[in-house]
């Protein structure tokens, strides 16, 4: 404002100026040309100053939320030069007023004392042995580097000096000063030097350590941290006696000063963020900003706690040649980052490429998006909580997706089936939810790394077929909290303006965010409360589920994730005010059995988490939900044949569900034993029961895991069958399997074995092969063989002539 002001004052003078012309006695032609190149001279003295006195490049410089340094790079030309800082210590501007220049702020650039004083003390001693430059005529100096130091220069140096100062406030003049001022090597300015030389910012030095630095400028390339120390001591102390002279500091701080020791050698300067700061770098030129310093969102205290963690769990990991591990946190309800670890920083390794910025690299999510899914799902009304999603053997046009564990439970509760992630559940539930609708929905949710067709990814997107980079996935998941936190404002709808991406740094870059109202139909408040109520019930890792118990335990939304090949190991928790995501892998793709998201990476965010203060959980839904009657067994709506229904509260969708299709009305003897029809039992002598029916393929599977699970009674012994439920069902292999079957060690081809199941215990099952019959089995329908290379059909007989076939191939073996 100063500088402004002056310009307009200046203005006005030449304007008065002016029309005080108009009103003398008009002078000869040669005095006026005199008195307009006068005037021209004092309009350009007054105002030609360059608005910009130093251009050179400065050091990029990144800042935690409280100002503090997180990291800094050097500058292009090889110099440690901090953009300017507007504030200056007090501290330092008495030092140096004192030691270089005491009127300062009584001068017009020259201080005629001082210059007259240093002309007679250096005729005296026949040589220079006192300077007479002011902190104006240096800060000239410093912004004309390599100038000859000879009088026609100083002349022009304090012309230039008085110029400056009729165009810059005293404070902007110190500013300029204090952040281009030599303090030795290649440390330019104040607030470079306070943390090279003592590893803290200028604000919190001493008297000692100010003075020191304030002595430095004056002969930078002589007195050297390091060298020359008892000519610099002697200078501080010399200060000190000054300032306490000018009762600027009293006896006792000057006798402590004293005694502080001097800088030794430049210390490195913090690198608690480079991931975050090279980013910083990326993001200004591609917006094309003319900025070199952020204060970011970052908490210095947290990110130094992740760092650590990072690496305590990295000396464990390095074991197994897993190299690299990255983690971020946000803040919820604003997507600040609050710690951003982007990698384990090695840089005297390269062979760990800890270079490379793992947060904003694609990877393979592996099984962090199934929740995204699974809450789409309730929102759409496919699905409710508990709704029993089939787990069997399955292959989709070639596809055949498989559970971790190679095992499967015939049914399983939706929300256990995303507790276990189970891969089959989440293929089948995708299958009927449109892998291109849940496509255009990761897009819309903010997933930039979609950059192939729907087509591309099909049914594997659920599984880790796409790529994300963590920077995206933390992003949805912060928007998928704030859509819980804001239900009550929202009235349980969820709005785009909730979901964006995570914020690093001040306005200069920072989007902002649209204030649209529009609603996402895909989702809504109570459809992610259930599934992070689902996230919540996973085993943490290495307590074996036991830390529900303790009540210091945070409640936390979390999923894992493991990418094909172990590749990718993935952990990501939620709770209403933080989100923590963790990957750990190696940056070259190398998989490494062992890398699992729930033994590595999960890990690594509890440690992180319990750093965290803990928070109240999400609260309950309070819109866009409705209570309905809910079949116990089965999850699904209730039918009128399901008994034992609990109402239960559901998305405001969730009226949409099926019927619960697994319930059905059998008809039993008196004993209760067979099960009868109107051709052996007479209408008032049945009893009428409602029964859980599974299909036979989910039955078979269901029954071996759910041993209360009751199977159909048989029909009384004579009894005419005369319903369309299906008896008998191929197990494995699926229609069209294309079977490939390796040698042994004796090198004859191994057998596959081949499963059916029958509904009634006991019954006797005939197989054919291409119609040639190869043997019969009871109860245990099982049979192992070994079929020639070609397309075959399968066929199974029962003791009533029900029969089943299915179709397959056996792939030849390469020689």
């Amino acid at each position: 404002m100063i500088k402004i002001s002056k310009k307009i004052l200046s203005g006005r003078i030449i304007l008065n100026f002016l029309t005080l012309y108009d009103c003398m006695p008009k002078p000869p032609l040669k005095i006026k040309i005199l008195l307009l190149l006068i005037a021209l001279f004092l309009g350009w003295f007054w105002l030609g100053a360059p608005s910009t006195l130093f251009d050179k490049p400065t050091s990029y410089v990144i800042e935690d939320r409280n100002g503090v340094l997180l990291n800094a790079s050097i500058a292009e030309d090889g110099q440690w030069r901090f953009p300017k800082s507007e504030m200056i210590p007090e501290k330092f501007i008495q030092s140096i007023l004192t030691f270089e220049d005491k009127r300062f702020f009584f001068h017009s650039g020259v201080d005629i004392i001082a210059f007259g004083r240093a002309i007679v003390k250096n005729l005296k001693n026949k040589k220079t042995v006192q300077g007479g430059s002011t902190i104006t005529m240096q800060v000239v100096r410093l912004s004309r580097p390599h100038k000859p130091r000879n009088l026609w220069q100083k002349l022009l140096e304090t012309f230039l000096a008085i110029r400056l100062e009729a165009s810059y406030s005293k404070n902007e003049i110190l500013q300029m000063y204090a952040s281009n001022a030599p303090f030795g090597g290649n440390v330019i300015g104040l607030e470079t030097a306070a943390w090279r030389y003592y590893g803290r910012e200028a604000a919190m030095l001493s008297w000692g350590e100010m003075t020191a630095l304030a002595v430095l400028p004056n002969a930078p390339s002589l007195v050297h941290p390091g060298k020359n120390r008892l000519t610099l001591e002697r200078k501080r102390n010399r200060l000190l006696d000054e300032l306490l002279k000018n009762k600027l500091i009293d006896s006792a701080t000057c006798a402590l000063s004293k005694l502080e020791p001097l800088p030794g050698n430049p210390l490195p300067l913090p690198q608690l963020a480079p991931h975050l700061l090279q980013r910083f770098k990326n993001d200004v030129a591609t917006n094309d900003l003319d900025l070199t310093r952020i204060k970011t969102t970052v908490d210095k205290t947290i990110q130094k706690s992740v760092i650590e963690i990072l690496n305590n769990h990295h000396d464990i990991l390095k074991a197994n040649s897993i190299n690299n591990a990255c983690a971020l946190i946000l803040e919820v309800n604003t997507g600040n980052v609050l710690a951003y670890a982007g990698n384990i920083y090695r840089p005297e390794n390269p062979n760990m490429e800890s270079d490379v910025d793992v947060i904003k690299a694609p990877r393979s999510p592996g099984s962090t998006l199934k929740p995204i899914l699974f809450a789409s799902a309730l929102t759409e009304g496919m699905v409710l909580p508990n709704s029993l999603l089939a787990d069997v053997p399955t292959q989709i046009g070639g596809y055949t997706p498989q559970n971790y564990d190679r095992q499967f439970d015939g049914a399983v509760p939706a929300s256990l089936a995303l507790a276990r992630s189970l891969n089959i559940p989440s293929v089948k539930l995708l299958q009927q939810y449109k892998y291109a609708r849940f496509y255009d929905l990761l897009k819309q949710l903010g997933m930039t790394t979609l950059n192939k067709p729907a087509d591309n990814y099909g049914l594997s997107l659920i599984l880790g077929g796409s790529e994300v980079t963590m920077w995206d996935l933390a992003g949805i998941y912060a928007g998928m909290a704030r859509t819980v936190n804001h239900q009550i404002e929202n009235k349980g709808v969820a709005l785009k303006k909730d979901f964006y991406p995570p914020n690093y740094c001040s306005s200069e870059i920072k989007k902002e965010q649209p204030e649209s109202k529009e609603r996402l139909n895909s989702l809504d408040a109570p459809s992610v409360w259930f599934t992070f109520q689902a996230m919540e019930e996973l085993m943490r890792p290495g307590e074996e589920g036991l830390w529900q118990q303790f009540t210091s335990s945070q409640r936390i939304a979390w999923k894992t994730g493991t990418s094909f090949g172990f590749r990718d190991a993935w952990a990501i928790g939620i709770t209403p005010k933080f989100v923590v995501a963790v990957w750990v892998g190696n940056t070259n793709g190398e998989g490494r059995a062992g890398l699992i998201g729930v033994q590595t990476a999960a890990p690594i965010m509890f440690d992180i988490f319990k750093t965290l203060p803990a928070v109240k959980w999400f609260q309950s839904p309070q819109n866009h939900f409705s209570f309905i009657p809910v079949c116990r067994q089965s999850g699904f709506r209730a039918n009128y044949d399901c008994l034992e229904a609990d109402t239960v509260m559901v998305s405001k969708n969730g009226f949409k569900a099926p019927l619960c299709p697994y319930h059905q009305l059998i008809h039993l003897d008196k004993t209760e034993t067979y099960r009868v029809n109107e051709n052996c039992e007479s209408p008032g002598n049945m009893v009428h029961k409602s029964w859980f029916v599974l299909p036979p393929t989910m039955e078979w599977y269901y029954k071996l895991k759910n041993h209360d699970y009751k199977i159909l009674p048989s029909f009384v012994p004579g009894c005419q069958v005369i319903n369309n439920t299906r008896q008998i069902e191929i197990v494995y292999p699926q229609q069209n399997a294309k079977i490939y079957v390796p040698l042994e060690i004796d090198g004859q081809r191994g057998k596959t074995i081949f499963t059916a199941t029958h509904r009634k215990p006991g019954t006797k099952l005939f197989w054919h092969l291409d119609r040639e019959f190869l043997g019969e089995t009871i109860n245990n329908h099982q049979m192992a063989f070994s079929p020639p290379d070609g397309k075959h059909v399968l066929t199974i007989i029962d003791e009533a002539g029900e029969s089943v076939t299915r179709n397959f191939e056996i792939l030849a073996i390469k020689r």
